[in-house]
């Protein structure tokens, strides 16, 4: 089996608690030598300046590519550009650009009155400011307000036409539902790749609840593994099984990058990791 390359995705800290699980996060999972790694926002843009500077750090200590989250939500254009600008100038070179969540209490996302009126556009204008590396988001499963699965698909060629490199998936879980994705957004002629994003479940409870929420189909077989496993205090074991196993028949199926949504928790990805063959290169990186 050849062996994919892999990212890894964090979030931003809130607390000095925090702040030292992300560096333990970081610190077990870069010897696994990442593409890159990227840092989120949070729902409604509340973790701006907090996903800026981990981005910074990161940049600044790790020795990894990072790439930086950025969305529309409730920002101007101009600032929205002005992070980008800082990200550039702190010498980051790859952009997750993403419509965003809108703030609690919002059922729908409207845009800011002088901001992006939504990816697209936003794509559009990292573009035209010189940035090479720019990633979005896809979604295998229906996305909860798309029309239907080919609204989602022409969107994505929309962000592809835009300027987009790459796409980063919504996870899932039953690899059918990825391959089919993959090929039909062939058959619509994206070209650029399309990375499956993969979470390895550290709560079956969160994750159905996430899940729920997304659009993610949840399998009857997988609700009824994880009712049995948690009975058994067999959790991690199913959670890594059941990950491994959906990582190497994608494998299987000619995917070449995987990236995993580590919650910042490390043990479990680190886990899928070394099953699927991927062994660290190294000591551990000096994360400050």
């Amino acid at each position: 089996m050849t062996l994919p390359e892999i990212s890894f995705e964090f979030f931003p800290p809130r607390t000095i608690e925090a702040s030292f699980r992300l560096r333990d996060t970081v610190q077990a999972l870069a010897p696994l030598d990442p593409r890159f790694v990227s840092v989120t926002y949070g729902a409604g843009g509340t973790t701006r300046e907090l996903t800026r500077e981990a981005v910074v750090a990161l940049q600044a200590t790790s020795g990894l590519n990072v790439a930086a989250h950025l969305t529309c939500v409730d920002a101007s254009c101009e600032d929205t550009l002005v992070i980008a600008d800082r990200y550039a100038a702190a010498g980051v070179k790859d952009i997750v650009a993403l419509r965003g969540d809108p703030p609690a209490g919002h059922e729908g996302f409207i845009a800011h009155s002088n901001g992006f009126a939504d990816s697209c556009d936003l794509v559009s204008a990292l573009a035209d400011r010189g940035w090479n590396s720019i990633r979005v988001g896809a979604y295998p499963d229906i996305h909860p307000e798309a029309r239907n699965r080919q609204a989602d698909i022409d969107w994505l060629k929309r962000k592809i036409d835009a300027g987009a490199t790459e796409a980063l998936t919504q996870f899932f879980f039953e690899s059918e539902i990825f391959l089919r994705f993959r090929d039909d957004c062939a058959k619509a002629g994206i070209t650029a790749p399309i990375t499956p994003g993969i979470l390895p479940i550290e709560s079956w409870t969160g994750t159905r609840k996430f899940a729920d929420r997304c659009g993610t189909h949840v399998p009857d077989w997988l609700a009824d593994a994880f009712a049995k496993a948690e009975r058994d205090d067999r959790h991690d074991l199913l959670a890594v099984s059941v990950c491994t196993e959906l990582c190497s028949e994608l494998i299987d199926e000619g995917v070449d990058q995987l990236h995993f949504y580590t919650l910042n928790k490390p043990n479990l990805t680190r886990e899928v990791c070394l099953a699927l063959g991927i062994e660290p290169q190294g000591g551990l990186r000096n994360v400050a």
